[in-house]
């Protein structure tokens, strides 16, 4: 299964934000949103990704005053991405290799969606559910053979 495969299966609603907002709002899109990870998108191009693992880490450096803090303040800076053609297998690897559960999904300077390591799962459930209905109508429809008819 490929990137791409995942995406239709996911859907393509992207979450942008701006570096320059404050943390606060990064906070109030992705509980609004249900999301657990925004593209940070400045002059038209994507400089960055904030998850919920680098928010909670800025607002815990930040103290008291982390509303004021701002996205770029907490984001990943160029990100690992990866590419719509990318096997699942190599995504799993990446994503396991270098703890991110989240990866924007590039076509060349386009950004086509996130991808998520639950996207991931969910796709990897939805394969193995199609494999085994197909492998149980294969075995049922199994040819008898000749002279083993009862």
């Amino acid at each position: 299964m490929q990137v791409s495969e995942i995406l239709a299966i996911k859907g393509k609603v992207l979450y942008t934000i701006a570096p320059s907002k404050s943390l606060a709002d990064a906070v109030a899109t992705m509980s609004e949103q249900d999301v657990g990870s925004l593209v940070v998108f400045e002059q038209g191009r994507m400089v960055g990704v904030l998850t919920f693992r680098e928010l909670l880490g800025a607002i815990h450096r930040a103290g008291a005053d982390w509303g004021r803090a701002t996205v770029s303040d907490a984001m990943i800076r160029n990100p690992l991405t990866a590419s719509p053609g990318m096997q699942m297998d190599e995504l799993r690897r990446l994503m396991v290799d270098h703890h991110q559960r989240y990866l924007p999904v590039m076509d060349g300077s386009t950004l086509m969606g996130v991808v998520s390591f639950h996207d991931v799962a969910k796709a990897v459930l939805e394969e193995q559910s199609f494999e085994n209905k197909m492998l149980k109508s294969y075995i049922k429809n199994w040819p008898e053979e000749e002279g083993n008819e009862s």
